[in-house]
């Protein structure tokens, strides 16, 4: 059976654009050097080559590769420089202008040669530049949002949180040409820089309505240790919470949304990639908590079918599909691990308006176990792969941090204490290491919503500081549930945007 995204998802590594997510590319102002670019389907990446005086006074000259755009954006990408250039002030990142015109208005996240980081504009044509320096130098992350009339520039070194600057009142009209760019600041030669990672993100109107409205998935593939991040999968109506199968051949997600299909399973065949439904029987309006066995034989599921109100309820099904087995008579129960033996399930539980850990024999032969009992909220909790400890996370001590446990339930100890609330810890299949998602300062401790700037970070399980690996617009359904791959060296995560 054909998986209903099919007819209208976008298997990304199809695409046959040239210019990737763009729509043309020029250079602005007449450079004497013409610019070029082109873009690496397989790696993803594009490597922009341009010349130009520079961008800054009245008028510009640049290399611009660029889309059409309307209402909010954010823009991000990792950017590296080519050789050791010629100018200090040879600069790239992303533009946004009025026009095409050499003196047109415009915003440019910008990183020069020197290392200067800075957000530059013009308000009117034909105006001076201005400029906002941002407090870091060498930035190889670059990230510029727009908010109506606002543009904020967020800047990092790879594995550091964003800084950022904010510029106010710079009306470029609602429709403008964004994209990268490349300006050498020198006329009589060329520069280079290759862009990675770059994305184009549509976020959620601001009036949208949660778990009524929704915006499009895509599926992305992060290798922890080296950074490579690749697109694979996108569409419109949303899915969620990818699980790597134990023989490293698929991902499984849930469909989200409301539109027909809702609350199926998927299984993505990587070497294709294409879904197809799993049959989940009556079990078929499974929500974003749904893990695998550790030998791979058997899915668990939190469905909320109308058949017990709407509440979930926790089944569990052979992985391939088949008739659902129900293991928690009371709700609301969300599953998000195993035993590594596959004898307990381990939950949160909401009890008399409490949310706490539970664990039940996976077979539903006898009754559940609370694990925890705290202030706060205590969720997200999963196994290490050698069955001697349970992380979950627990807003106890005020933010959402990361705990562990015994199995048991006893030796409750804090592992992270930092600004963010951290969410869903999953441990590597070596057990050497735990991914977490990090929501800002500013979201309720209690909560975990769709739509929001967060940061996937890792760490090692013999302690360490935490270290951003993905920079994303997502939140809840990026990775509620264990993504690791079998080696130990990927996750599968969702990542969000409207459609422009």
């Amino acid at each position: 059976m054909s998986c209903v995204l099919a007819a209208t998802a976008l298997p990304v590594m199809s695409q046959t654009n040239v210019l990737g997510d763009f729509t043309s590319q020029t250079d602005i102002g007449s450079p004497k050097i013409a610019g070029s670019a082109t873009y690496d389907s397989s790696a993803q990446t594009y490597t922009v080559s341009g010349a130009g005086t520079n961008m800054w006074f009245t008028s510009d000259q640049c290399h611009f590769v660029w889309k059409k755009l309307t209402g909010d954006f954010i823009l991000r990408t990792r950017l590296n420089f080519v050789g050791q250039g010629v100018v200090a002030h040879r600069k790239a990142g992303w533009l946004v202008r009025s026009s095409l015109d050499a003196s047109a208005p415009y915003a440019d996240a910008a990183e020069h040669g020197s290392g200067l980081t800075s957000l530059q504009f013009r308000r009117f044509t034909a105006t001076n530049t201005e400029e906002i320096t941002l407090p870091i130098t060498n930035a190889d992350v670059l990230q510029l949002e727009r908010q109506g009339d606002t543009y904020v520039f967020s800047a990092a070194h790879y594995g550091e949180p964003f800084v950022s600057a904010q510029l106010s009142g710079l009306n470029l009209g609602d429709d403008v040409y964004a994209g990268l760019f490349v300006c050498s600041h020198d006329g009589d030669v060329s520069e280079q820089a290759i862009f990675r990672d770059v994305r184009l993100i549509r976020p959620a109107a601001k009036n949208f309505v949660p778990y009524r409205d929704y915006i499009g998935s895509v599926l992305e593939l992060l290798n922890v240790h080296d950074g490579r991040l690749k697109k694979i999968y996108a569409s419109p109506q949303p899915f969620e919470a990818p699980n790597w199968t134990t023989d490293g051949r698929a991902l499984i997600y849930n469909i989200s949304g409301r539109a027909e299909g809702w609350g199926r399973l998927c299984r993505f065949d990587l070497a294709t990639r294409t879904p197809a439904l799993i049959d989940t029987g009556s079990a078929n309006r499974n929500n974003n908590d749904h893990v695998l066995s550790f030998d791979g034989s058997t899915l668990g599921l939190s469905d909320q079918s109308e058949a017990h109100g709407g509440q979930s309820r926790i089944f569990t099904v052979p992985a391939a599909g088949g008739t659902p087995r129900q293991i928690t008579p009371l709700t609301p129960s969300y599953l998000h691990g195993w035993s590594p033996d596959g004898k307990f399930l381990v939950f949160t539980g909401g009890r008399t308006n409490k949310f706490d850990i539970y664990k039940i024999p996976s077979d539903g032969s006898g009754p559940e176990i609370r694990l925890t009992d705290s202030a706060g909220l205590n969720d997200g909790p999963e196994y290490t792969p050698d069955g001697r400890y349970i992380y979950f996370n627990s807003s106890r001590t005020g933010k959402m941090q990361i705990w562990r446990m015994r199995p048991d339930g006893s030796a409750q100890q804090q592992i992270t204490d930092d600004e963010y609330n951290n969410w869903f810890p999953h441990i590597s299949p070596d057990g050497q290491w735990m991914v977490i998602i990090s929501y800002p300062p500013d979201i309720h401790s209690a909560e975990h919503p769709y739509y929001q700037p967060c940061y996937l970070r890792l760490l090692p399980i013999s302690g360490g500081q935490p270290k951003v690996i993905a920079y994303l617009y997502g939140g809840q359904g990026t990775i509620n549930v264990p993504s690791w791959s079998p080696d130990s060296q990927r996750i599968a995560f969702v990542s969000n945007t409207d459609s422009f």
